[in-house]
């Protein structure tokens, strides 16, 4: 008998308010703390969306990120100017109604000095949601691949002379709120795509744990799997697995899409080649 297990894949849309308001913050004509209560009931709502669809595993709906990256760009110093469309550049394709889309490079888009976590990334949303549900929680974080588009070899080179340091550095971030996570009793950890996080968790997992999966260090032996969403591979790592439940894949179901992309793809980008070592 085949057992099936869906949770969401990518960001919820953003109700209307929410962007109105980050709006407003941005502009210097809403408090932060007024901020924060919108953007606490969006999370709210969120969750009682999924919930209602039966859900067994929930997310925060990505409510307090201006696109799936941004949590490490305004969390850690360094990546120097940038606006949404850092993360959104590039080619899309869309059938239909929808058709194509494509957006410039940032020109100005480089990373600018060494990066320095200010806070962490996603612990508000783990805290958040562990408080308001009894049901496994998703934390998602993008993976350091996902940040090639952010080194540039003439902005910087003085910073980060080759991509791999730049990679590097990107995963030493996550693996840190990786280990602050699990710390804090999150289960489940989404990387997308899996790449680099992944392969280091994958390696501190060995390292750390007895042939029969039993934890020696700290961590047990995270398991990764891909699967195919919309055209898209992505990664998945639960670590530790959830309880009672081996590490094992999970079928998901990207139920919608984010606000800026809906029934888009992208195309594939070229990768920077300079400074990268084959």
């Amino acid at each position: 008998m085949i057992t099936a297990r869906a949770d969401v894949v990518g960001s919820l849309l953003r109700p209307p308010a929410l962007l109105d308001a980050r709006r407003l913050l941005a502009a210097g004509e809403i408090e932060p703390a007024a901020f924060k209560r919108i953007e606490d009931r969006a999370v709210d709502e969120a969750l009682a969306l999924q919930v209602q669809a039966g859900m067994q595993v929930v997310t925060d709906g990505e409510m307090r990120r201006e696109s799936f990256q941004s949590q490490m760009t305004e969390a850690v110093d360094g990546f120097g100017a940038y606006d949404i469309d850092a993360f959104l550049w590039g080619e899309w394709h869309g059938t239909g109604a929808v058709g194509d889309k494509a957006t410039a490079r940032p020109a100005g888009l480089g990373v600018v000095a060494p990066l320095r976590r200010k806070r962490h990334l996603s612990v508000e949303e783990w805290v958040y949601m562990r408080a308001r549900t009894d049901r496994t929680v998703k934390v998602t974080i993008p993976s350091p691949s996902l940040w090639a588009n952010f080194w540039s070899p003439e902005r910087s080179k003085e910073a980060y002379p080759t991509l791999d340091q730049f990679l590097e550095d990107v995963a030493r971030i996550l693996r840190e709120e990786v280990e602050e996570l699990v710390r804090l009793g999150a289960t489940y950890i989404n990387s997308m795509p899996p790449t680099t996080l992944c392969c280091s968790i994958r390696r501190r997992a060995r390292s750390t744990s007895s042939r029969d999966g039993t934890s020696t260090g700290g961590w047990r032996a995270a398991s990764s799997w891909t699967t195919t969403c919309s055209g898209t591979t992505r990664g998945h790592v639960r670590v530790p697995p959830l309880p009672g439940q081996p590490g094992q894949p999970v079928a998901h179901v990207r139920l919608v899409q984010s606000d800026r992309t809906a029934g888009l793809r992208r195309r594939p980008r070229p990768a920077p080649d300079a400074g990268v070592r084959r």
